[in-house]
């Protein structure tokens, strides 16, 4: 009689949960994904290196340290970008779309390469090749995959969605790794870019589009 009891208590307790799902306590949470994980971890990482709050939470006060942390380093760097308006960009490079200020900056040591192809030569602003070389060279020992998906340097177009020129069309902006970092993922939570890249251009003076506008983190600008 006992056994009939038991099972049929047991029998009621598997209907129940089956109708009216049991609260979840904090300890039956599942837990994170392998890849998820990866994200929080890597947040962890950057939240360390710019000196916030080590939670793996990427908000306002994340963002505004991070920013913080690699204007300084642009701020110490010997190289002095103009400022994004037009007026200043012109100033300084020339007219959009120039050729003549452009050179062609010899990457044969470097092993980058676009679309499998070794690319022997970055065609960019006169003013940007050697500080550009310095990256790249700085990048070949630090992270030569990220230089094995190089996608362009000058190009004569506007903006994506807007009209207004981009930096590419003074040759003064790069990409690296767009697989991985496409203009509409969001930096850090999606975009792959490694916060190493971004300072090694930073400190250099170049922009880095992922940590300051939070999407399209293959972009590095020479802007102040």
């Amino acid at each position: 009689m006992n056994v009939l009891v038991e099972l049929l208590g047991w029998a009621a307790g598997r209907i129940g949960d089956a109708v009216t799902p049991r609260q979840f306590r904090k300890e039956d949470k599942p837990p994170l994904m392998p890849i998820d994980q990866m994200i929080t971890d890597y947040i962890k990482a950057v939240q360390s290196k710019v000196g916030t709050k080590v939670d793996g939470f990427w908000g306002p006060k994340s963002i505004v340290a991070c920013q913080a942390y690699l204007q300084r380093l642009m701020d110490a760097s010997p190289n002095k970008w103009p400022a994004t308006d037009q007026a200043s960009l012109t100033k300084f490079y020339g007219a959009v779309g120039d050729t003549s200020q452009l050179v062609s900056l010899d990457v044969k040591d470097i092993e980058v390469h676009y679309e499998g192809a070794k690319v022997l030569t970055v065609r960019c602003h006169r003013k940007v090749a050697d500080s550009l070389r310095r990256v790249l060279v700085s990048l070949a020992k630090s992270h030569p995959h990220i230089l094995r998906e190089y996608a362009g340097c000058f190009a004569n177009r506007a903006m994506r969605g807007g009209s207004t020129p981009s930096l590419h069309a003074r040759g003064a902006a790069i990409d690296l790794d767009p697989d991985n970092n496409a203009n509409k993922q969001h930096w850090p939570a999606s975009a792959t870019m490694p916060f190493e890249v971004m300072e090694a251009f930073a400190r250099e003076g170049w922009l880095s589009a992922g940590a300051f506008w939070g999407r399209d983190a293959m972009h590095f600008q020479a802007t102040s």
